[in-house]
């Protein structure tokens, strides 16, 4: 089995084809990373061609295309679910929309942890959500939510564990928490949302009975409307 996974959620992206095998082990067949300050826009589409052509494959190869389709920067998820759209919308149903914060804690598969993940959602706020991660087994504590970092605070108090902070919130909260509960920062190349992880917690959901869904049906996932929309909200407008 093939996943094309994709992510630009946040300022870097990246694509990647990784191949699993019957006895559980997979490889990754290619990967590509920038992060360049260009837009999205600007770079998804050639990076796509530049993994399908270092892997020397092409889409009809494929069997599955996975994304990282929210929580993130709502620009940066809109284009990258619309790429992915564009690109297999003649295809069967075979695509699957991975939470953001729930690929991150992949990057932790290979430890025995509890991973807070998180992304920085302004005003004080985070993106985030908590795993527990055993044996190669990653087991959701708390759902995907926007918060205060004071509300997390509380819930991850209440877990009396120790947890690793990830993602591009990791900094913000561990500086803010780090007095109040027992927390570690993540090391750099482990800190961030990569495609790797998209492909693997891909490939458990579909082991855990998702059903991959079509191109027509692959929609961003927000945790809270836009700053536009807010704005005109609080102005009455909307």
């Amino acid at each position: 089995m093939r996943i094309f996974s994709v992510d630009c959620s946040a300022g870097p992206a990246s694509v990647a084809i990784v191949e699993f095998f019957d006895d559980g082990t997979n490889e990754v067949l290619a990967y590509s990373f920038k992060n360049e300050g260009l837009t999205h826009s600007q770079t998804l589409v050639p990076m796509m061609d530049e993994v399908l052509k270092t892997a020397n494959l092409e889409l009809s190869d494929i069997d599955f295309y996975a994304i990282n389709a929210g929580p993130g920067s709502f620009t940066g998820v809109r284009i990258g679910v619309a790429a992915l759209k564009g690109i297999t919308a003649l295809s069967d149903a075979n695509c699957i929309p991975v939470s953001t914060l729930h690929s991150m804690a992949y990057n932790y598969i290979d430890k025995n942890v509890t991973v807070c993940a998180t992304m920085d959602a302004r005003c004080n706020q985070a993106y985030t959500a908590t795993f527990d991660i055993f044996d190669g087994k990653i087991t959701r504590i708390f759902d995907d939510e926007a918060l205060l970092i004071d509300e997390l605070n509380e819930k991850l108090k209440s877990l009396k564990k120790d947890v690793i902070f990830v993602g591009d919130g990791a900094s913000l909260c561990y500086n803010t928490l780090i007095k109040r509960i027992s927390c570690s920062l993540s090391e750099e190349d482990r800190r961030y949302q990569n495609a790797v992880s998209v492909a693997l917690c891909a490939k458990d959901m579909m082991d855990n009975g998702f059903k991959p869904i079509s191109s027509a049906d692959l929609l961003p996932t927000y945790l809270r409307a836009p700053q536009a929309e807010r704005e005109l909200k609080r102005r009455g407008k909307i």
